[in-house]
This record gives structure tokens, C-alpha cells and sequence, in this order.
């Protein structure tokens, strides 16, 4: 056998077995839990609801056991390899629109959601992530604010504003959209520093093609999901 060969044997063994000690440690991790969506998804909801209702006893550890837990569930039912959420149908892209909370409803604490919050006199679309987001490693889920009104003043110029990495202490009893809204609270008053930033003219031409578009088809979920900014 040549060397080369030697050499591609060697790695196709070392792959193998990389993927049999990554087999193995999902099975320790996760092997209490479900392995076929049909079982998962019954198990996701009741991890949604105890985590739902630790977030509102403000049981921090709790709460980030069973995010952790959440992410077993996924990785398992993916065969124990990463990319939960590559596309649509990988397992934690399934489980989270599977148990979304229907648009234009306040969710509970875990849910995948889409709702409106009205700051002051402005008035902002929610995307909030659930229990699998960019930063599953902070308790508080990521979220997006989007404009409604694109004639009225905003959070940016562009109708659009993300909140990820958000640090703060647990509040008890504190809900999903009230949270939302001490968060861009926040935001209005130590970073704009309570001014408001008007909406630029191309993003409010765009938000009325939009608006003018969906008037012509059946209406779908909450009113404020008209409107969809440019990220930019």
C-alpha cells in the first residue's frame, strides 16, 4: 500500500471514530430523551412551559437547564452533530415552528414569536427568538424591533433594531412583552438619549410598496405584521 494511501486510511479511521465518541456523548448527555420528532415535539412544549414558568419564579439555573436541555433534544434527534438550526427542516428549526406562538400573541417565556408592543407613542413588531437564538448561552432570548408607523419616528433610521447579549437579573413575574418593552425603554433613553430618530425617506417608500402589496392579499396574523424594514 502506498504511503499516501496509509495516510487516507488513517484519517478515514480517525473520522470514524471522532463520530463514534461524538455518538457516544450524545447518548450520555441525552439518552433520557426522545429520538423521533413525533415524541420530541410533546416534550419541547413541556420543556417550553417549565421553562416559561422558572423564567416567572425568576430560577435563573433552572431556566438555563432547561434552554441546555432544549439543545440536547435537538442535537440528539440530529444524531448528535451540530447545525440544529441549518435550515428549515433541521430538528430545532422544527421544534421551534412547531411550537411558535401564533402571530400577533404575547408568547410564553421559550416560544418563537412574532407580536406588537407599543412604547410611549410608538408602536413596534416584536421577533423574538425562542429557546434555541444566536446567544442560547444568556438567558434573556434575542430579539427584533421593527417599525409599524415609517412615517413616525423609531429606534433607527433604518425601521429596524436588533437586541442580542442582553445582561440583566431575572425579574419575577416579569412577561415576554413587558420585557420587550424595558428593553427598548432602555435603549430610548441611554443610547438615543429620549429622542426618537425619524424613519429615512427610501425605507418609508419601500414600507408603503410593502403595505400597499399586502392590502391586496387576504389578511394573515396580527395587522402589524404589514410592515418589514430593510436591514441594513
Amino acid at each position: 500500500m502506498s504511503p499516501l494511501a496509509t495516510q487516507l486510511d488513517f484519517a478515514a479511521l480517525l473520522t470514524s471514530a471522532d463520530q463514534a465518541n461524538r455518538k457516544r456523548q450524545v447518548e450520555r448527555e441525552a439518552g433520557h430523551l426522545p429520538s423521533a420528532m413525533a415524541e420530541a415535539l410533546p416534550f419541547y412544549r413541556g420543556l417550553i412551559e417549565s421553562h416559561h414558568a422558572a423564567m416567572l419564579a425568576a430560577d435563573a439555573a433552572e431556566a438555563m437547564r432547561l434552554k441546555d436541555e432544549a439543545h440536547r433534544l435537538a442535537k440528539r434527534l440530529n444524531g448528535g452533530e451540530p447545525g440544529i438550526l441549518a435550515d428549515e427542516n433541521a430538528p430545532g428549526s422544527v421544534l421551534e415552528r412547531e411550537t411558535a406562538a401564533p402571530a400577533g400573541v404575547i408568547p410564553r417565556w421559550g416560544q418563537k414569536a412574532d407580536f406588537c408592543i407599543t412604547i410611549g407613542s410608538m408602536r413596534a413588531r416584536i421577533e423574538m427568538d425562542g429557546l434555541f437564538g444566536i446567544c442560547s448561552f444568556i438567558i434573556w432570548p434575542g430579539m427584533r424591533a421593527r417599525a409599524i408607523d415609517y412615517d413616525r419616528p423609531f429606534l433607527s433610521e433604518t425601521g429596524f433594531r436588533s437586541f442580542l447579549g442582553i445582561h440583566a437579573e431575572l425579574v419575577p413575574n416579569l412577561t415576554p412583552d413587558a420585557f420587550a418593552r424595558e428593553v427598548i425603554a432602555s435603549y430610548v433613553a441611554h443610547q438615543l438619549k429620549n429622542r426618537l430618530v425619524a424613519i429615512g425617506g427610501e425605507h418609508r417608500r419601500l414600507a408603503a410598496q410593502r403595505t400597499a402589496f399586502a392590502s391586496t392579499i387576504p389578511a394573515a396574523g396580527s395587522a402589524c405584521l404589514l410592515n418589514d424594514s430593510i436591514e441594513r
